[in-house]
């Protein structure tokens, strides 16, 4: 049955070309990058599961006044399988981030340019290349009328780009009913070109807004005024000491320990010759499991403090992202252990677990109980010009998901 499922995806070449053409020319960006949404990308896929042969696509609408349609769609499809108490879900996003500056583009970012095994176009990799896979499985059962040994669910979710609260957040919260304890959850959406990184840990993710404020003058009068830019160089000076106080480290992780840095500058005044009153900056913390983010911002409060006795600013914060690390996937259960034999069929490598410092949707599902694993075979180019993705791999890891809906 396998093989015969095999030799199906392996003449599907032609189809993913189709399907990312599809979805290459029909942008969907959430409302914080400029655009009105998944809406119209997901009318397209309701459509073509529907073709395929799906039974019955169920569509989950997080309500959003910023999109003109009023609501962010998901959408969620099931092959039945033998054993229907469980289900096998692969879950991509639909939406994409904007493509940046066009100059740095070799062809129109919406327009899919084939160039051999390499896709090009916004959202090839990132996330369409886990939908494509996903799809050609499905189309592969249902073209052979094949029945798989447990259920195959294809998710497909809005708004990862920019948080997911109206993605797989509203989801696992406001449905969870389409959801069984002993599901396995499988996201496409990180890996490695060598396809041996399995992703089942992320770190806490906090991004901090620092506003320093002081007092503005001219520059030739200093003690007229409290230089903010000052302060805030003292602020991020001390920055390090928080890898001193929070210095747990994981091999699992890679870096294995938590990291604090300063990125974002936000302009202060636009002439030489004025100390500024008001300064902004960000901060990046990547934080080890087992650490409270309560705990952390202390230690930041702590350093902000001793900044504000010293220079007479006022410093305030604000939260631009702050998640919690979510409970990692065992590694010995069933979806790593499923997932590390079937790559290891597929692609005759030595996959292994790891832990990594971004966020993705399966921290949603973790914080519910549920077993997830993020692998896909990528070669790190999302949000970059030129984004790229291959047939061959989209293919073989079409090959995995298949292999994962056997028990031999």
């Amino acid at each position: 049955m396998l093989a015969a499922i095999n030799r199906h995806l392996e003449s599907s070449a032609q189809t993913i070309i189709d399907l990312q053409r599809s979805l290459v020319g029909i942008p969907a960006l959430g409302p914080l990058n400029g655009g009105p949404g998944e809406k119209d990308k997901t009318e397209f896929l309701k459509s073509y599961l529907k073709d395929m042969g799906f039974a019955e696509i169920r569509e989950m609408r997080a309500p959003d006044p910023h999109v003109p349609c009023g609501y962010r769609p998901s959408i969620a499809a099931i092959i039945p399988g033998r054993n229907s108490a469980k289900t096998f879900w692969v879950i991509s996003h639909t939406d994409i981030v904007p493509p940046g500056d066009l100059a740095l583009w070799d062809s129109d970012p919406y327009t899919l340019k084939v160039d051999g095994d390499i896709l090009v176009g916004r959202g090839v990799e990132d996330n369409h290349q886990g939908i494509v896979s996903s799809l050609v499985v499905a189309k592969a059962l249902l073209d052979l009328k094949l029945t798989p040994d447990m259920n195959y669910g294809v998710l497909l979710v809005a708004d990862e780009e920019t948080g997911s609260k109206y993605g797989l957040d509203y989801v696992v919260k406001r449905h969870p009913e389409i959801f069984s304890p002993g599901d396995l959850f499988l996201v496409p959406d990180f890996g490695e070109p060598t396809s041996e990184m399995i992703e089942i840990a992320e770190k806490s993710m906090l991004w901090l807004k620092v506003i320093v404020e002081g007092k503005q003058c001219h520059a030739s009068t200093p003690k007229a005024g409290i230089n903010s830019l000052l302060a805030a160089s003292a602020f991020i000076t001390q920055t390090p000491k928080l890898h001193q106080r929070f210095d747990r480290q994981d091999p699992l992780f890679d870096p294995p320990h938590s990291t604090f840095q300063p990125t974002k500058k936000e302009a202060n005044v636009e002439n030489i010759n004025t100390i500024p009153g008001r300064d902004v900056f960000y901060l990046d913390c990547r934080i080890m499991p087992g650490y409270d983010l309560d705990d952390i911002m202390a230690a930041i409060h702590e350093i902000g403090d001793s900044v504000e006795r010293e220079h007479g600013v006022t410093i305030s914060y604000e939260y631009v992202q702050r998640e919690q690390a979510a409970p990692p996937t065992p590694v010995d259960s069933e979806i790593v252990t499923r997932l590390m034999a079937a790559v290891r069929q597929v692609f005759g490598n030595n996959p292994k677990v790891q832990g990594i410092g971004g966020g993705t949707v399966a921290a949603y599902l973790r914080r519910a109980g549920h077993q997830a694993a993020v692998w896909s075979t990528l070669m790190h180019n999302a949000h970059q010009p030129n984004e790229r993705s291959s047939i061959k791999c989209s293919i073989k890891d079409a090959k995995v998901m298949a292999a994962m809906l056997f028990d031999s």
